[in-house]
């Protein structure tokens, strides 16, 4: 695992404005991994990513009651999937999310429930609030796949 590369993001805007630049790199393959308490802006990054990355415009709505949202893109089939609500290994693998791993760009919130599905090229993006700031956000975005040594210094 490389050393994690770390972020202070002041605003809201400046979490949309970084999912953004983070979309305009993606490809199909690509997962990431967004993991962080409630409310730590998992969410919220997903939303404006794919936001950056459809046709038209379009709700982009929190994927916690459906488990996951598909969206066709320009650049293919975004998946968005919250697992807060899973307990089994075997409930991840019914969404289809391990064939997405390798057709789509995934976007995952709650990661730990994927267990031993975990994608081993994927980034790791960790959202840790700030108790005196509640809109501020440290992310550590961390991978071991080299091919985000490259969409990372593009989107810096």
């Amino acid at each position: 695992m490389i050393a994690p590369l770390k972020l202070t993001l002041k605003s809201p805007q400046d979490t949309a404005a970084l999912a953004a630049r983070l979309g305009g790199v993606l490809q199909p393959g690509d997962t990431i991994l967004l993991e962080g308490s409630i409310g730590s802006g998992k969410t919220h990054f997903a939303r404006a990513l794919i936001q950056s990355v459809l046709k038209f415009p379009e709700d982009v709505p929190s994927p916690t009651f459906t488990l996951v949202q598909i969206y066709e893109t320009g650049i293919g089939e975004v998946w968005h999937s919250d697992l807060y609500r899973l307990t089994t290994v075997e409930e991840v693998e019914e969404l289809g999310l391990v064939d997405a791993f390798d057709t789509g760009i995934c976007l995952v919130e709650w990661p730990a429930k994927l267990g031993p599905l975990t994608p081993q090229p994927a980034l790791l993006i960790q959202f840790i609030t700030n108790p005196n700031d509640h809109d501020m956000r440290q992310l550590a975005l961390s991978w071991s796949d080299p091919k985000w040594n490259a969409k990372l210094e593009m989107i810096q």
